[in-house]
C-alpha cells in the first residue's frame, strides 16, 4: 500500500547546498558585527533557522537579541543567500531524488516539506535543483522553533490540499538527521531515516526511526 503523503526535509536529504547556508550566515555576521562566524561551531545540523540565528548571536555576542536584532540578522542572511545557493560549486540534489519525486508524483502522493529552514530559504535551496513544483504545502522554521510542531503544521497543512484529513499511519516523514525522526515520531507520523548526509544509518535508527536507509536510491518501505 502506498502512503497517503510524504514530508521531506531539504537540507541532506533532498539537496546538499555545499555550505551555501553557513557562508550566508557567515556574510551576516561580518555584515552587522564586523567579523564573520561560524555556526556550526554553536549549533547542530537539523535546527531551525531562527535557532541558529539566536544561538550563534548570544554565543558571539554575549547576550540574547532582541526581536530587532534577530529581524535584521535573518534578513541580512537571506538578502545573501540566493547568491551564494546559485554560485555555490558544491550544490547538488542528492542520490535518487531526480528520480523518485516524479514517480510519487505520478503515483498520487501528496508530497510536503517539513524543514528548519524559514520558508523563503527553503524555497531558494529547492529553486536551484528545480524541486519546488513536486511540493504543495509544507512545514517551515518560520512557524515554529520546534521540530515537532512545525511538522505537525506541514501535515495539517496537508489536509487543506487533499480536501481531506491525512491518514498519519500512511504518512511519512523523511530526513536525514536525529531531530527529523524525534519531530516524526512526536508528530505521531512514520520516520524514515536516511543515512545520505551526516549521520549514518545506525544513529538514525538509535534516535528511533522505524525505517532506515542508506539513500533516496533506495525504494521506501511499504506500508
Amino acid at each position: 500500500m502506498l502512503p497517503e503523503a510524504i514530508l521531506f526535509d531539504i537540507d541532506g536529504t533532498l539537496i546538499n547546498s555545499g555550505g551555501a547556508g553557513a557562508r550566508s550566515w557567515a556574510f551576516a555576521f561580518e555584515r552587522l558585527y564586523g567579523h564573520p562566524v561560524d555556526i556550526g561551531a554553536f549549533t547542530d545540523a537539523g535546527m531551525t533557522d531562527p535557532e541558529v540565528g539566536r544561538l550563534t548571536f548570544a554565543k558571539d555576542q554575549g547576550h540574547e537579541p532582541s526581536p530587532r536584532e534577530l529581524a535584521r540578522l535573518i534578513h541580512t542572511y537571506l538578502s545573501v543567500l540566493p547568491d551564494f545557493v546559485s554560485e555555490s560549486e558544491g550544490y547538488r540534489v542528492l542520490p535518487g531524488v531526480q528520480d523518485l519525486l516524479p514517480r510519487l508524483m505520478d503515483e498520487g502522493v501528496f508530497l510536503g516539506i517539513t524543514t528548519g529552514a524559514v520558508e523563503a530559504a527553503a524555497h531558494v535551496k529547492l529553486g536551484r535543483g528545480r524541486l519546488n513544483h513536486f511540493f504543495s504545502f509544507g512545514g517551515y522554521g518560520s512557524d515554529s522553533a520546534d521540530r515537532i510542531e512545525l511538522t505537525e503544521r506541514a501535515f495539517h497543512r496537508g489536509r487543506n490540499v487533499a480536501g481531506h484529513e491525512l491518514d498519519p499511519k500512511r504518512t511519512m516523514v523523511v530526513g536525514d538527521t536525529p531531530l527529523d525522526v524525534k519531530a516524526a515520531q512526536g508528530a505521531g507520523l512514520i520516520a524514515i531515516g536516511v543515512a545520505s548526509h551526516h549521520n549514518t544509518k545506525e544513529e538514525l535508527a538509535a534516535a528511533g526511526a522505524d525505517y532506515v536507509l542508506g539513500s533516496l536510491e533506495e525504494p521506501l518501505p511499504e506500508l
